[in-house]
């Protein structure tokens, strides 16, 4: 059974920084993708970033490149999501979720989010 448990979501003032954290149990690792999507109130949930296991290829939605970073701790079997410079309009709930290779995001697996709240 895959476990994606996200933590690190708090309220914070416009221009300030999170870090959010996904601890990943119970898959192979190396074979699959792990990503971070947001759902603001109102809105349908949308993608943020993605990265591999071992750390290359991460790519990231247009309105948060540069600002946002993900990275992968394989020995603590985490994925991050380090948010700089955060806007009113990044407020929503933030999702950890993880797919194989041969499968894609609605196939995966998802945590249970965590809230991320930018006041100005």
């Amino acid at each position: 059974q895959v476990h994606l448990v996200e933590s690190g979501g708090g309220l914070v003032q416009a221009g300030g920084s999170l870090r959010l954290s996904c601890v990943v149990s119970g898959h192979a690792f190396s074979d699959h993708i792990t990503g971070w999507f947001r759902q603001a109130p109102g809105k349908e949930r949308e993608f943020v970033a993605a990265i591999t296991w071992s750390g290359g290829n991460p790519i990231y939605d247009a309105s948060v490149r540069g600002l946002f970073t993900i990275a992968v701790d394989n020995g603590k079997n985490t994925v991050y999501l380090q948010m700089n410079s955060l806007k009113p309009e990044d407020t929503g709930v933030y999702y950890c979720a993880s797919h194989g290779r041969s499968s894609g995001w609605a196939q995966g697996y998802w945590g249970q989010g965590t809230q991320v709240t930018v006041s100005t």
